[in-house]
C-alpha cells in the first residue's frame, strides 16, 4: 500500500502522501456512510414487511413474471434460450 500512495506521489496525482490518505479516509468514510443508510433503508423494510398483515402474492406467479422478465432481457441481449 505504501508503494501505491509513493506512486500517486510520484506520477503527479496527488500534491503529498498526506493528500492521498485524506483522499482514501473520505472515500472510506463515504462508503460507510451508504452502507449504514443501505442497512437502515432494509431494516425499515423488514419492519414494515413483519407489520404488513396481507397475504402478499402468490410465489409462483412472482418467480414466472420474474422469468419472463429474464428471458425478455437475454433475448433482446442476443443471449441463447
Amino acid at each position: 500500500m505504501v508503494a501505491r500512495v509513493r506512486q500517486a506521489v510520484e506520477t503527479g496525482e496527488y500534491a503529498s502522501s498526506s493528500e492521498v490518505i485524506r483522499d482514501a479516509l473520505r472515500d472510506w468514510t463515504h462508503k460507510r456512510q451508504l452502507q449504514q443508510k443501505g442497512i437502515a433503508e432494509l431494516r425499515s423494510l423488514w419492519q414494515q414487511a413483519r407489520r404488513d398483515s396481507s397475504r402478499g402474492l402468490p410465489a409462483d406467479s412472482i418467480l414466472d413474471r420474474l422469468e419472463r422478465k429474464y428471458q425478455t432481457l437475454a433475448n433482446a441481449s442476443g443471449a441463447p434460450e
